[in-house]
């Protein structure tokens, strides 16, 4: 039904040529946009109703005081369900320390709530299949795993977060009773205003899809991103590091680039460093982390992402 009136605007409204770069730009853009959109639209409806069972009080009281690894473990799946967005990792960072959360398996959540948008998540099921959709989720909580565990372990690790951290007190915050009704009211305003935030994003990324599927020759991908190219992996995680964009935005450029014969490897490597490495992500984190961690955190980061373009392309 979608591709029946993408192709209808397309070639009976727009009157644009069958086969042309135009008409196959401007068709991808139409028929990815409304099936984007509305597999959102039901996505972070269904999404938020899960979120209403792990509030962050919740959260802190299941990590506190974890074991390392089983923690890093814990940490990295809640940060699949759990609310989280560049803006809150300061007041998330804080609550889980002062609630006894170890630094490391702090850590591993903040990778893994970015990293592993389960957003991202069901529309490259929805996209792809189940193949890639697992294979996204089973090395974004590796590297959220793996990442919290050696950060937790360098000497005197504490000492590299800002001092004011340990010395605020955010307080307990009571966990909300709700009944179905309250989850199902707060899931409709969690999706209008998550809609709100996404769709730009969605949209750009729509273009930019568009453009690269309906312009972009296969053999420049080939030539600078395929599997010949030693360095198209730290190429495509450089690439993402200025951007700003959440998972569920980059969905479609990932789309048009497979398309046209980019590698999973180098194309994983690219989704995981501009949700967890971008530098506006950087930035923030550098309010509660000093330079030296944020440094040492974010290099660890990026050979890990690395290591698994390389890793995927290498057996795929």
């Amino acid at each position: 039904m979608i591709e029946t009136l993408a192709d209808w605007l397309t070639y009976d409204i727009f009157k644009l040529t069958t086969g042309t770069h135009l008409a196959d730009a401007v068709n991808f853009f139409i028929y990815d946009t409304i099936k984007i959109l509305l597999m959102l639209t039901a996505i972070i409806f269904v999404v938020s109703i899960i979120r209403s069972f792990f509030p962050p009080e919740k959260v802190k009281k299941i990590l506190a005081r974890k074991a390392e690894f089983v923690g890093n473990i814990l940490a990295s799946l809640l940060g699949i369900v759990t609310p989280f967005c560049s803006c809150s990792a300061v007041p998330v960072f804080i609550g889980f320390l002062e609630a006894g959360v170890p630094l490391g398996v702090t850590l591993s959540f903040l990778i893994a709530s970015p990293m592993i948008n389960e957003v991202a998540l069901v529309l490259l099921w929805g996209l792809f299949g189940a193949k890639i959709a697992l294979i996204y989720i089973g090395t974004g909580l590796a590297v959220a795993i793996i990442s919290g565990i050696i950060l937790g372990r360098i000497p005197a690790v504490e000492k590299m977060v800002e001092d004011y951290v340990w010395e605020l007190r955010m307080g307990e915050t009571e966990i909300p009773k709700l009944s179905w009704r309250d989850r199902f009211q707060q899931a409709s305003f969690h999706t209008q205003d998550i809609l709100k935030r996404v769709t730009l994003y969605v949209i750009l990324g729509i273009g930019v899809g568009a453009v690269i599927h309906g312009y972009v020759p296969i053999d420049f991908v080939a030539t600078y991103a395929g599997r010949d190219n030693p360095f198209a992996v730290p190429l495509a995680v450089l690439i993402a590091i200025p951007l700003y964009s959440n998972a569920a935005g980059t969905i479609p450029i990932v789309q048009a680039l497979m398309g046209k014969g980019m590698p999973l490897g180098t194309v994983l490597a690219f989704m995981m460093a501009v949700t967890a490495i971008s530098f506006p992500e950087m930035v923030i984190l550098r309010k509660v982390l000093k330079i030296k961690l944020l440094v040492i955190f974010a290099a660890i980061l990026t050979v890990a992402i690395i290591i698994v373009g390389y890793l995927f392309n290498a057996i795929m």
